[in-house]
């Protein structure tokens, strides 16, 4: 038999070389640098809060090993922030960048580096989405939230110890992140199917593993328990392999994402990424004729929000943000199509529970 590969079917992977997973583990990162050969100047990427939580340990670390360690402190993730660390990185003369924080300073750190042509380290000190590994950053752009290709870290570094110890919906949150692979990977399929868009077997089985896993995993995931805190970093790191395999987010990035940004334009106070796009997920699986219901109730036992009184943002935000997810990623076809009616953007909200 022979096989013919589509357009576009070869692509760069990108992955880190060293992940580490554990209790402690930030300690190590001088030793992580020396094994990686980064050595000279080294710029910390985080913010006031994050620095006192584990930046100030990951600078005596690099400097216990011969590392010159500088910081910046982040407080939004946008391209002028962006900008404000690609200078200092400059200033500094920094051979390597690291980003410790929740999602922020990585995002910030993996653009900058990308643009640097400099190797980064990421640090997560909460599990709240797969940014922590993935090749995208999520940056502010002329108002608007996108998702810009970057280089996917070096190595990982996430200490169980204080992921475990950071507010728990932010692990609830990385749970509804991983969950919302489901219907992901059912939309790149449909786009395969109609479009003959290219479509990774691997890359959508390790994805769809990832949320089997923290699904089938839904009753022991509790708060302030360090097990919990290492399964949803290795699923978050999962997905973030998973994506540099396919050489884009497609296999962790649907019409359930789209729904998310379309929300965070809208609503005037938008919840958590992870939370917004896991209730995504329970309506995305719905219209793709799934079992929505295992998806809620997996996330009804984690602890995070199923509907919109738990996101709380009022329903009308909710439909209008169906009515307009097509609009955020329109090469990127979905389950959405073209859009949704009024009428069906209510009736799949209303048959989900998402809004009473």
């Amino acid at each position: 038999m022979k096989l013919t590969l589509k357009k576009n079917s070869s692509k760069l992977m990108q992955l880190p070389r060293d992940v580490l997973v554990g209790y402690g583990v930030i300690e190590d990162v001088g030793y992580v640098c020396r094994d990686l050969k980064l050595t000279g100047n080294a710029l910390i990427v985080t913010g006031s809060t994050t620095w006192n939580i584990a930046g100030k340990k990951v600078c005596d670390g690099l400097q216990s090993t011969g590392s010159n360690a500088e910081t910046v402190l982040t407080c939004r993730a946008t391209m002028e922030e962006v900008e404000k660390v690609i200078e200092r990185a400059i200033e500094t003369e920094a051979n390597f960048l690291l980003g410790v924080g929740s999602g922020r300073s990585i995002d910030l750190a993996k653009l900058a580096s990308t643009r640097l042509y400099l190797p980064f380290i990421s640090i997560p000190t909460a599990a709240s989405h797969d940014g922590i590994a993935s090749s995208h950053a999520s940056i502010v752009d002329n108002g608007k939230n996108t998702s810009i290709k970057a280089k996917a870290p070096i190595a990982v570094i996430a200490d169980t110890e204080i992921i475990s110890a950071a507010p728990f919906n932010f692990l609830a949150a990385g749970c509804g992140d991983i969950i919302s692979n489901y219907t992901a990977v059912l939309d790149w399929e449909l786009a395969s199917r109609l479009l003959n868009e290219y479509f990774g077997e691997y890359a959508a089985a390790l994805a769809r593993m990832a949320a089997r896993v923290i699904i089938e995993s839904a009753d022991s995931i509790k708060p302030d328990n360090e097990i919990s805190a290492r399964l949803v970093v290795k699923a978050l790191v999962s997905n973030g392999v998973a994506m540099s395999i396919a050489g884009s987010s497609r296999p962790a990035s649907g019409s359930e994402h789209m729904f998310s940004h379309s929300l965070d334009r809208i609503a005037p106070k938008p919840a958590l990424h992870g939370e917004q796009c896991g209730v995504g997920t329970i309506m995305m699986m719905y219209l793709h004729g799934g079992n929505w219901q295992e998806i809620r109730e997996a996330l009804q036992k984690i602890g995070s929000p199923i509907n919109a009184e738990e996101l709380a943002i009022e329903d009308k935000y909710i439909i209008e943000a169906l009515l307009h997810a097509h609009k955020i990623r329109p090469e990127r076809y979905t389950i959405l199509g073209k859009g949704l009616t009024p009428s069906a953007a209510e009736k799949v909200a209303r048959i989900t529970k998402v809004i009473n």
